[in-house]
């Protein structure tokens, strides 16, 4: 849904169905059209609308910037942090780093401190 938030006009379940399926790498049989407009109406009331009559849906601009932050979250944090609980960085950070660089790091380290806590991490 993010990227087909930016669509002029907004986007409709065929378009959802299309883009799932690239991302997936399914077949259309596997998520067709109808399979999309059963997780849209699911999501619709917290993440989007309807446009007017038109079988046409909108991304409301919160749950863009929610969306946009889980992923960030995931790509810049939690991935990083699940892939080094088995086995701690080794490598040194590159330099120079940016503010935001530095930022990423101190979440990542208090993640790895939460998940020893918990008995996750090794």
């Amino acid at each position: 849904m993010l990227a087909l938030a930016i669509t002029p006009g907004g986007f409709s379940v065929s378009q959802l169905a299309q883009q799932v399926q690239g991302l997936l790498g399914w077949p259309e049989s596997q998520y067709q059209p109808r399979h999309a407009a059963y997780d849209l109406k699911n999501c619709a009331a917290k993440l989007g609308h309807k446009i007017g009559s038109a079988r046409r849906y909108q991304v409301e601009t919160s749950a863009l910037k929610i969306m946009a932050a889980l992923l960030t979250l995931r790509e810049k944090v939690i991935k990083p942090v699940l892939a080094s609980v088995t086995k701690p960085k080794s490598e040194p950070n590159p330099q120079p780093q940016t503010d935001l660089d530095l930022q990423y790091g101190k979440v990542q380290t208090e993640m790895r401190a939460l998940l020893l806590i918990l008995g996750v991490a090794v």
